[in-house]
Formats: structure tokens, C-alpha cells, sequence
């Protein structure tokens, strides 16, 4: 049975606040989402610049893999 994102997204707070190191992390992640939210925003057609940061973001996690 999947975790609804509100409970995943719960757990990271906490872990995040309650560990220095978890927390500098979470803030260079939102930082990165931010940063990408602005690129997004600027395009034209957002859909489509929408869909590269999702796939730049799958071939990241692939690669470290």
C-alpha cells in the first residue's frame, strides 16, 4: 500500500529538522527546485520545459544509481 505524499513529505520535515545534516540538504534540494521553477516560468511553452526538468531529473537519479 503506497504512503500518500503528505506523510512522506511529513517524515522529511522532521528528519530535516532534527538533523543539521539532513536539514543542509533539504535546503540545497529546495534551493535546486526553486532554480528550476524559475527556468520553468521563463519558457514559452512550460509543458514542454516542464517535462526536460523532470527527465533531467530521472537521468540524475539514474546515474547515480
Amino acid at each position: 500500500m503506497p504512503l500518500p505524499l503528505h506523510k512522506i513529505a511529513r517524515y522529511v520535515a522532521q528528519k530535516a529538522a532534527s538533523d543539521p545534516e539532513a536539514r543542509e540538504k533539504a535546503v540545497k534540494i529546495a534551493r535546486g527546485v526553486v532554480d528550476q521553477a524559475k527556468q520553468i516560468a521563463k519558457e514559452d511553452d512550460r509543458a514542454y520545459a516542464a517535462g526536460r526538468a523532470v527527465r533531467r531529473a530521472l537521468d540524475k537519479l539514474q546515474n547515480k544509481q
